[in-house]
């Protein structure tokens, strides 16, 4: 697993959330490069600071009527890409 800030684990999901809104996919997705635990505190917090929205039970969706996507940082590119 690669070592990510904060910052970075949050942009890696929010532009994965935008490629795979069903959450489980997304959540096997990510499992290839961040754990299980980072995944879920991520998409949580990013729920809790309204960047990202629930719709229905298993589907999220950025909030970009709320926030824009921050700028995609050039290591969090190949790991997108590997997705």
């Amino acid at each position: 697993m690669t070592e990510l800030s904060l910052n970075e684990k949050m942009t890696l999901i929010q532009y994965a959330i935008k490629k795979y809104e069903n959450e489980e996919e997304l959540i096997s997705k990510l499992t290839l490069v961040l754990s299980e635990k980072d995944i879920q505190r991520g998409i949580d917090t990013l729920i809790g600071t309204q960047k990202v929205r629930r719709i229905g039970p298993d589907v999220l969706q950025n909030n970009e009527s709320h926030t824009e996507l921050p700028e995609l940082l050039e290591n969090i590119k190949p790991l997108l890409e590997k997705l």
